[in-house]
């Protein structure tokens, strides 16, 4: 019987695909990955359930009920340091250099799918599982057939390599039929809402929690069109391109919206109305490339933001980087982002957007 030890998140998914495993007639091993300690980083006023426990804690408790019942053993691995080394610091490099970083991209990459793969065959593991809505056929990492709930954007970094013995379970399921099965094991985890925020570190009010980090330096929002100044930013770490809520600016009628920051001078840019040119870009630079496929397509489509639908661009393969144009304009793509390639159901790997441009051009207030 082959052996899969299967990551137990404390949520509906990583249950559902343990059950799956074990109707398939796998021996499964649950382990629960413990990545943030609140109180070791300062943080002592974090976020408490209404039972009074940190939600890593009722995760890890909820998991533990969910093996119990499915007759699972699960073991628990504290990878604190490792998180904090390989995808927090990243996460504070890049707000401290003005872009807008996806930690969960570079959770996946290091955490999920390296130190959870090495600590799982300590413990004999022929397969790593985990509740990721995603498929792997015949070598290819393919879109969840639950369009709404697919993750390959978020697994745009994990390598072939790391990917070659991984399953997931539910990749081929709808969520509701995911919640069903829940339900008819009556499974803690059945109703639980979804995990939302910073991987691992779950919901919080942002703002407050970068500040235990870096320090707020307050400075300028000037109208990128006239120069003027129309009001005052909290630091500009807390914004990101095309943001139109929460700036906290008034006296104006117009939709205001974040077109660009000034490190070096503390400025925040912002445009008033929608259908501001400001924008739109009909290119960027993309490095860090993980590409999964042999062939390097020349068109495909691609993901600039995980919401986003597929836009149809071609690729211009350079040395370390790729070029990727989309001549008909896409607003709000964002440097620090991932950039997800896409061919269908297959999704050809990505990179993170180094640059973005305009006709050539790179756009200054990026």
């Amino acid at each position: 019987m082959k052996k899969v030890v299967i990551g137990m998140s404390g949520g509906v998914d990583s249950s559902v695909a343990a059950i799956i495993l074990q109707q398939q007639g796998y021996e499964v091993i649950g382990l629960f990955m413990r990545n943030w300690d609140s109180l070791a980083d300062g943080e002592m006023n974090g976020p408490t359930t209404a039972s009074g426990i940190c939600p890593q804690e009722e995760d890890y408790n909820d998991a533990k009920a969910v093996c119990d019942k499915l007759g699972i053993p699960l073991y628990r691995k504290d990878f604190v340091k490792e998180y904090w080394e390989y995808v927090f610091t990243y996460f504070l490099e890049e707000l401290k250099a003005g872009r807008t970083p996806n930690p969960d991209i570079m959770c996946n990459k290091y955490i999920k799918f390296d130190m959870f793969e090495q600590e799982a065959r300590k413990l004999g593991a022929d397969y790593i599982a985990t509740g990721h809505y995603a498929r792997i056929e015949d070598g290819h990492l393919l879109r969840g057939v639950d369009r709404n709930k697919d993750q390959t954007y978020f697994l745009s970094q994990v390598s072939k390599e790391q990917l070659k013995d991984v399953l997931f379970p539910i990749g081929d399921m709808e969520k509701k039929d995911v919640r069903k099965i829940a339900e008819e094991y009556d499974l803690i985890t059945a109703k639980k809402k979804d995990s939302t925020g910073i991987c691992f570190i779950g919901e919080r009010n942002f703002k407050n929690f970068l500040k235990n980090y870096l320090p707020n330096q307050p400075g300028k929002v000037v109208n990128i069109e006239t120069g003027e100044i129309v009001g005052e930013h909290i630091g500009l770490m807390n914004y990101t391109i095309g943001q139109r809520k929460g700036l906290n600016i008034g006296g104006f009628e117009d939709k205001m919206f974040v077109v660009g920051k000034d490190l070096k001078e503390n400025i925040l840019y912002i445009c008033f109305g929608e259908e501001n040119d400001y924008l739109i870009s009909t290119s960027c630079l993309v490095n860090e490339i993980n590409y999964l496929e042999e062939e390097k397509r020349k068109t495909c489509t691609a993901k600039f933001r995980y919401r986003q639908e597929d836009v149809p661009v071609e690729l211009e393969w350079l040395e370390n980087e790729v070029l990727v144009k989309y001549p008909q304009g896409v607003k709000s793509v964002t440097p620090g982002q991932a950039c997800v390639f896409y061919d269908g159901e297959i999704c050809l790997g990505g990179g993170i957007i180094k640059e973005v441009q305009k006709e050539g051009k790179k756009l200054w207030y990026l």
